[in-house]
């Protein structure tokens, strides 16, 4: 995440994915406040944007850094609480959509991202298996 609109945008988003199922779990609002704090928000910033998330913007004009940081964060945040919805399966693929991939990113980016934040699978790796669902842009 760079800028600190960048920033509210993709905790928007994760606020959007949390509260897909009616009801944001106490990891998932973990979750949400450890990206805020980690950059640079405040509480009463992460508050705002958990009780008033901003809307989903134009998602394919991102670079692909910040794509793969949106797609990873939102298996993660799927996944944070040990419960999978199918509702929050269709919400993830229908986010991968708007940036640009494939909708079977979500089931073979799952399979590597785990439900405990602390364990970490390379980033690099995982960017090789979300590359290779980017569908080619339109002109």
């Amino acid at each position: 995440m760079s800028s600190e609109l960048d920033v509210k945008q993709q905790l928007s988003l994760l606020v959007h994915l949390s509260k897909v199922d009616n009801f944001i779990a106490e990891p998932e609002s973990k979750m949400i406040h450890y990206l805020g704090n980690l950059h640079g928000l405040t509480e009463d910033d992460i508050e705002t944007i958990i009780d008033n998330p901003m809307p989903i913007p134009d998602l394919r004009d991102l670079a692909p850094d910040t794509k793969f940081e949106y797609l990873f964060n939102i298996v993660q945040l799927m996944k944070v609480d040990g419960k999978v919805f199918q509702s929050e399966i269709d919400f993830c693929e229908k986010i991968a959509l708007k940036l640009g991939y494939k909708p079977g990113v979500i089931a073979d980016l799952s399979a590597y991202v785990y439900s405990d934040p602390t364990i970490n699978t390379s980033k690099t790796f995982l960017r090789s298996i979300v590359d290779e669902h980017l569908m080619p842009r339109k002109k």
